[in-house]
C-alpha cells in the first residue's frame, strides 16, 4: 500500500468528496491562495475555484457562522480553523448554535457541518498558539470530537465526518502533518466514529493515547518491552462518541490503565475517561488510574521550557513503571 502524509490524506479525502459531491466546499482563512498556513489546501483553488475554496476574512465567529448557515441550507461546508487557541473567538457560534440546531429543530435540519482545527504544540508557538482544545468542548452535548492520529485515520475519519449528518470538530494535530504512513486509495474508505484502535497489543497496562501522543507511546510502549512491561495501546480515534468497551474490554485485561493527552493534565480529556474507568470497571483495576499531560501552566516559548512543559516519551514509560512500583 501506498505511504503518504497525514496532511495529504487530508486533502486527499477532501478533494476526493468535493469531486463526488458539489455541495462540499473549504472555507477558512488563507485557505485559497496561499493553499493553507500549513499547506494542507495545496493546489485545491486550482482545481475547484474559489466559490468552492473560499478565503475568509480573520474572524473565527465569521467563518463558522457562515459554515453553520451553509450547512442548514443543504450544503456540506469544511471549515477550517487556523489554531485551536482561537476557537474560543467563536464560541458562541459553537456552543448555542452549531451543537443546538439540530436539536433545537426537533431533528428537522441537519448540521453537516466539518470544522477542522489544528491542535498542539508545532515548536515554539508560545502561549497563545499551541493548545490542545479538545477537552474544552467535551461538556458541550451536540458535537462529534475526532483525533486522527495517522494519516490512514485522518482520511476514513474525515470522510465519515464530511458524509455526516452531524456538526464535527477535527483536531488535526501540528506536528503529525508531515508524518507517513499507508493509507488505501478506495475512494469510499472510510472508518466509523466511535470504533477505537488497539495500536498495540499487550498484556501488562493499557495506554490509552490521544492524537499526538500516540507516536510517543508507541515508542514508550517499545522501551518498556525490553524492560519486560508488555503495554497495550489504545488509540480512542474519537473522544465523542467515545468507544468504552474497546477500552474497558483492555483494562480487563491488564489491570491497569494510564491515559496520555498532550493538553495539560487538570481537565484534560484524561480526567472524562479516568472518571468512566473509575464508574464502570473499577472492580478491574490493581493501580490507580494515571493521567499524562502538559504541566498546568501556559505553554512556554522557549524551546527548553516547552520540552519540559510538554509530555514526553520518557514521562509516559516513567508513569507506566510506576504502576509496577518502579522507578
Amino acid at each position: 500500500m501506498r505511504e503518504i502524509t497525514y496532511s495529504e490524506a487530508i486533502r486527499e479525502v477532501m478533494c476526493e468528496e468535493m469531486r463526488r459531491d458539489p455541495t462540499v466546499f473549504l472555507m477558512g482563512e488563507d485557505v485559497g491562495v496561499f493553499e493553507g498556513v500549513w499547506g494542507v489546501s495545496h493546489g485545491m483553488l486550482a482545481e475547484f475555484g474559489p466559490e468552492r475554496v473560499i478565503d475568509t476574512a480573520i474572524s473565527e465567529a465569521a467563518i463558522i457562522g457562515n459554515g453553520l448557515g451553509a450547512a442548514l441550507v443543504g450544503m456540506r461546508p469544511i471549515v477550517e480553523i487556523m489554531f485551536g487557541d482561537f476557537m474560543m473567538c467563536a464560541g458562541d457560534q459553537i456552543a448555542n448554535q452549531v451543537a443546538k440546531a439540530r436539536y433545537m429543530s426537533g431533528g428537522v435540519a441537519n448540521v453537516p457541518l466539518v470544522i477542522r482545527v489544528t491542535t498542539g504544540a508545532p515548536g515554539s508557538a508560545a502561549a497563545q498558539h499551541s493548545q490542545s482544545p479538545e477537552a474544552w468542548f467535551l461538556n458541550i452535548p451536540g458535537l462529534k470530537i475526532v483525533t486522527p492520529a495517522t494519516p490512514a485515520d485522518a482520511k476514513g475519519l474525515l470522510r465519515t465526518a464530511i458524509r455526516g449528518e452531524d456538526p464535527v470538530l477535527f483536531f488535526e494535530p501540528k506536528m503529525l502533518y508531515a508524518t507517513t504512513g499507508a493509507v488505501p486509495e478506495d475512494p469510499d474508505f472510510s472508518i466509523p466514529f466511535g470504533k477505537a484502535n488497539i495500536a498495540r497489543s499487550g498484556k501488562d497496562a493499557t495506554v490509552i493515547a490521544i492524537g499526538a501522543m500516540l507516536p510517543k507511546v508507541m515508542r514508550a510502549a517499545a522501551v518498556l518491552a525490553s524492560e519486560g512491561i508488555d503495554v497495550e495501546v489504545v488509540d480512542p480515534r474519537t473522544l465523542v462518541p467515545l468507544d468504552k468497551h474497546t477500552i474497558i474490554q483492555s483494562v480487563t485485561k491488564t489491570s491497569r490503565a494510564v491515559i496520555a493527552h498532550e493538553a495539560h493534565v487538570r481537565g484534560g480529556p484524561g480526567a472524562e475517561i479516568a472518571a468512566m474507568l473509575s464508574e464502570e470497571a473499577i472492580e478491574y483495576l490493581d493501580a490507580p488510574i494515571l493521567r499524562i499531560g502538559a504541566k498546568n501552566v501556559p505553554l512556554p516559548y522557549s524551546p527548553e521550557l516547552e520540552s519540559y512543559v510538554l509530555p514526553s516519551e520518557e514521562d509516559v514509560a516513567k508513569g507506566v513503571r510506576s504502576l509496577f512500583g518502579k522507578a
